[in-house]
């Protein structure tokens, strides 16, 4: 283990964070083939589509590689998913890959984890406050946020002058680095129009600790969209929301049902989302949602395995981005994917080879 370390620290600089394993939630380790080492998945959730999607595919990424996996589900509990990184550690993985629930939460076992001379990659949602954190692995987040407000701008016609529009916004979990991106990519296409007053928020709520979703709950969303409309919607209509992933996208829609949104009512707003789940390009075959941010998350997996063996093996694993995450410690050295926004006229083509037209029926 020092061994390897020290190779590490020789590529890398300075290679030590932790992956997490489950305590609680469910476990599951595999193999096939010649065995190359044992790496630790430390997912957030089950109850979101793309965890579930994430895990798998991280697991096939890295049994055909010659890995045994250890893939644990933290159940969105912040002390369960520490439980579950420091039985890991204990259990001597080579290596973790951990999608942090809460992103300040880790970084004691993370210490533990670098002491034991384990690499730690932050999967998607970037650890911070620690140096135990050798590598990230995520999409261009900022960029999900801009291909959001892009959409909004586009079906409104702000443009070429329209509006005034009302737009009410939501964003993740405050616990979730990528939040911040996410909003700060929407609002920088977003606020120009907010000052021109082309586009009005009616319930006042625009500053980020104000519209967050904690957990990103679909049902949280929907409660905040109830109150949002009773208070102040009387008489007026919701033109557009910007909401950062489609589980709080279907919660929006939810409570604007209620208020007499939909086919037989008023107009449904522009509603974007994130990741694509099947339960929202559904909604948006359906006409319901607009808009969702689609994010490969087989490709995602495939460069998560790719760095574990390059660090394990001794090899510098490839980055695209050395000095844009910065988790207050250091600059985590990055590889970033690129997202593609997906509606109505282009889900077919966008999303081939990911959904079958069985599954979207």
């Amino acid at each position: 283990m020092r061994t390897r370390r020290a190779a590490l620290g020789t590529i890398a600089g300075a290679v030590s964070l932790a992956l997490t394993l489950s305590a609680c939630g469910e476990t599951s380790e595999s193999s096939s083939g010649s065995v190359d080492g044992t790496i630790g998945i430390a997912m957030p959730t089950r109850a979101s589509e793309r965890w579930l999607t994430d895990g798998k595919s991280v697991v096939k990424d890295l049994e055909s590689k010659g890995y045994k996996t250890k893939l644990v589900y933290g159940d969105d509990d912040p002390k369960t998913q520490v439980a579950q990184v420091g039985e890991l550690v204990e259990q001597g993985v080579d290596a973790l890959i951990i999608a942090a629930i809460d992103n300040k939460s880790l970084n004691g076992v993370l210490q533990k984890a670098a002491d034991a001379d384990i690499p730690v990659i932050s999967y998607d949602r970037l650890i911070l406050g620690s140096a135990n954190v050798d590598y990230y692995v995520s999409f261009d987040n900022e960029q999900v946020g801009r291909q959001q407000a892009r959409f909004i701008i586009e079906k409104l016609g702000l443009e070429d002058g329209k509006g005034p529009f009302n737009i009410e916004l939501f964003a993740g979990s405050p616990d979730d680095n990528n939040t911040r991106y996410f909003y700060d990519g929407s609002m920088h296409l977003l606020q120009p129009y907010l000052d021109s007053k082309q586009l009005v928020v009616r319930s006042g709520e625009t500053s980020l600790d104000k519209v967050t979703t904690l957990r990103w709950d679909g049902a949280t969303a929907q409660k905040r969209m109830s109150r949002i409309l009773s208070k102040s919607y009387n008489g007026k209509t919701v033109d557009a929301v910007l909401s950062p992933y489609d589980g709080i996208s279907l919660g929006v829609l939810a409570a604007l049902k209620e208020y007499g949104y939909g086919p037989d009512g008023k107009d449904l707003p522009v509603i974007t989302g994130q990741d694509a789940e099947l339960a929202s390009v559904k909604s948006i075959i359906a006409g319901e949602q607009s808009q969702t941010v689609y994010k490969d998350l087989r490709e995602l997996a495939t460069v998560a395995a790719n760095m574990a063996d390059d660090l394990l093996k001794g090899r510098t694993p490839r980055i695209n981005n050395r000095r844009g995450y910065k988790n207050g410690v250091k600059d985590v050295p990055a590889y970033l994917l690129q997202p593609a926004s997906v509606d109505k006229t282009n889900y077919s083509f966008v999303l081939a080879g990911y959904y079958t037209a069985e599954q979207l029926k």
